[in-house]
């Protein structure tokens, strides 16, 4: 005897077909908006200028917050060990530059202190300024 009866077991599926084209889709949005943001700085609110000039040469970023941290390319140092930290740092690279990326806010007397520090090194510094409007 034949049954002519359909049978009622459903199973469900999943069509992951386009899983492929959103996942590669997703993975380019984050690559490129990765390139476009630099984690690797520390935000600090720079001084002002009306020129501004751009290097191309091997640099060293020295960022002091509002809160008065050190940041020697982006690892946190406190100020007794800067000089020991840019001197070694030096050594890997003798024809950088230390780059002073200072918050607007801070006495200059905080700079003063960095810049007597650079001198006793010896070493090239800029002061990282922003564009006035």
């Amino acid at each position: 005897m034949i049954s002519l009866r359909k049978k009622k077991d459903f199973t469900a599926e999943v069509f992951t077909s386009s899983m492929n084209d959103i996942m590669f889709f997703l993975m380019l949005f984050f690559i490129i908006i990765s390139t476009l943001l630099n984690p690797s700085m520390i935000r600090v609110s720079l001084p002002s200028s009306r020129s501004s000039q751009t290097i191309q040469k091997k640099e060293i970023n020295l960022t002091m917050t509002k809160e008065k941290l050190y940041y020697v390319n982006n690892t946190q140092v406190p100020f007794e060990a800067l000089e020991s930290e840019l001197k070694k740092e030096l050594a890997h690279s003798p024809e950088a530059f230390i780059m002073l990326r200072f918050d607007n806010m801070l006495p200059i007397q905080d700079l003063v202190n960095v810049l007597s520090v650079g001198n006793r090194l010896n070493s090239k510094m800029i002061i990282a300024t922003s564009k006035s409007k």
